[in-house]
C-alpha cells in the first residue's frame, strides 16, 4: 500500500485537492483560448476521457476575456495559465476561473505578485506556484526584475543534484524560487497554494519535488515538463511521476505530451491505475503475443481496449492468447477471454462461463462486457 502525504486540502471548483482526496488528473487545452468553441470542444472531449481539471494558456487579453464563456460552459474546473503579464491574471480572475497558475520565473515583481494574490484571495481561488526548469530566474536574481538576461542566467552551469555536497545545485535553485513566492503568499495570509517543480530531467524533477515536499504542507501537482511525443513522453512521465507517487508525493498529475491532449489523460489514467491509485475505469490485462499465440492477440486486445476505453466501471478485463498464462490470468479477472485454435473460453469471476467460436468471440465478449458494466453501475447506484 502506498502511504500518501496528507497535504493541506483546497478546492479547485468542485474538485478537492490534497487531504484525503484521490489523485486528480489534469490536462491542458492546445487550441487558441480565444477560440471559445474549439476550446470547449476539446475540454468536453477531455472530460469524456477522464480529465478532472483543465488548464488554459492565457497569452493575451482576448484569451483572458474568452475564459468567461469557457468557464461558464466547461464541465470541469478551469485553471488560467499565466506567464509574464500580471494583468492577464487579474483579468482571468474577473472572468471567473477556478484557479491560477503563476510562474515565479517570469513574474518576479513582488508588487505585481501581491496584486494578483489580493485579487485571488477576494475571489477565493487557489494559486499554483508552477516552477519550471526552463524558465527559472537567473542565479542570484530570484525576485529581481532587472539585471541578468534570462538567456544567460547561469542555471545550466549549476550541478543538477548531489546529496553529499553542499554546493548550490539546480534543485536548490528550483526550491528557493518556489519558496520566494510562497513567502509572498503566506505574508498576505494566503494559504490556498499548490506547488509544482517540473523539469525534463527525471532526477532533477524527482529530487526537486522530494525537497519541496519536506518543507511545505501544500498539495503537489506532478509532471515531467516537455516530456516528448506520445511514446517516449508517456514512458518518461510514467517513470518520473510513478517514482514520486510511489513515495506518497503528489495530489494531481499532468502528463505533458506533444500529441492530442486526450492521450495525456489516457496516460495519466494508466499511471494511476498501475499504482492502484485510481478506483474507476477498466483495467485491461493482455498478453504481448508470441509464437505460441493461436490468434491475432494484438488485434484482439486493441479492439477490446477500444471498446472499454471510456468505461467508468471498476472492472478487470483479461485478453489472453495461449495456454501458458492465458487461462490463469483470464480466470483472475472479472471477465476474461482465453483464445485458442478456432475457439475461445470466456471466464467470469474466475469460473469458465462459455466456449465460443473464434469468428464470434469479439462480438460475444463485447456483449458480456456491456452486461457486466451494467451490473456494476446498478450495484453502484443501489450501494
Amino acid at each position: 500500500m502506498i502511504t500518501r502525504k496528507n497535504t493541506k486540502p483546497l478546492e479547485i471548483g468542485n474538485v478537492q485537492i490534497g487531504g484525503n482526496s484521490p489523485v486528480s488528473i489534469q490536462s491542458m487545452t492546445k487550441t487558441p483560448t480565444s477560440d471559445i468553441d474549439a476550446t470547449l470542444k476539446q475540454i468536453n472531449s477531455l472530460y469524456e476521457n477522464g480529465c478532472e481539471i483543465i488548464r488554459c494558456a492565457v497569452p493575451d487579453m482576448d484569451s483572458a476575456i474568452a475564459l468567461k464563456d469557457i468557464v461558464n460552459e466547461s464541465p470541469i474546473p478551469v485553471v488560467a495559465d499565466i506567464h509574464f503579464h500580471h494583468e492577464l491574471a487579474i483579468k482571468s480572475i474577473a472572468s471567473g476561473v477556478h484557479a491560477l497558475r503563476l510562474n515565479p520565473g517570469n513574474i518576479r515583481d513582488h508588487t505585481k505578485v501581491k496584486d494578483i494574490v489580493s485579487k485571488a484571495k477576494a475571489a477565493t481561488i487557489p494559486i499554483r506556484i508552477g516552477v519550471n526548469f526552463g524558465s527559472l530566474p537567473p542565479v542570484g536574481s530570484i525576485g529581481k526584475t532587472k539585471g541578468i538576461s534570462r538567456h544567460n542566467k547561469g542555471v545550466e552551469d549549476l550541478p543538477r543534484y548531489n546529496k553529499n555536497s553542499n554546493v548550490y545545485s539546480q534543485v536548490d535553485h528550483m526550491v528557493r524560487t518556489a519558496l520566494w513566492e510562497i513567502d509572498i503568499l503566506e505574508s498576505l495570509q494566503f494559504y490556498d497554494i499548490k506547488i509544482s517543480m517540473k523539469a525534463f530531467d527525471i532526477e532533477t524533477t524527482v529530487e526537486a519535488y522530494k525537497s519541496i515536499s519536506k518543507l511545505v504542507p501544500y498539495p503537489i501537482h506532478l509532471g515531467i515538463t516537455e516530456s516528448g511525443t506520445k511514446d517516449s513522453g508517456s514512458i518518461r512521465s510514467a517513470v518520473g511521476i510513478g517514482m514520486l507517487l510511489y513515495e506518497g508525493i503528489g495530489d494531481t498529475i499532468r502528463v505533458s505530451l506533444s500529441d492530442d491532449p486526450v492521450e495525456e489523460v489516457l496516460a495519466a489514467n494508466n499511471i494511476l491505475k498501475s499504482l492502484n491509485l485510481k478506483n474507476t475505469g477498466i483495467t485491461l490485462v493482455s498478453c504481448p503475443g508470441c509464437a505460441r499465440a493461436d490468434v491475432d492477440i494484438i488485434n484482439l486486445a486493441k479492439k477490446v481496449d477500444s471498446i472499454t476505453k471510456k468505461s467508468k466501471s471498476k472492472l478487470k478485463i483479461a485478453v489472453m492468447g495461449c495456454e501458458v498464462n492465458g487461462p490463469g490470468e483470464a480466470k483472475d479477472a472479472d471477465l476474461g477471454i482465453a483464445a485458442g485454435v478456432g475457439k475461445a473460453i470466456i471466464f467470469k469471476k474466475g469460473k469458465k462461463d462459455k466456449v465460443v467460436n473464434a469468428d464470434e468471440m469479439l462480438t460475444v465478449f463485447a456483449e458480456e462486457i456491456k452486461k457486466m458494466e451494467s451490473d456494476y453501475d446498478k450495484n453502484l447506484i443501489q450501494g
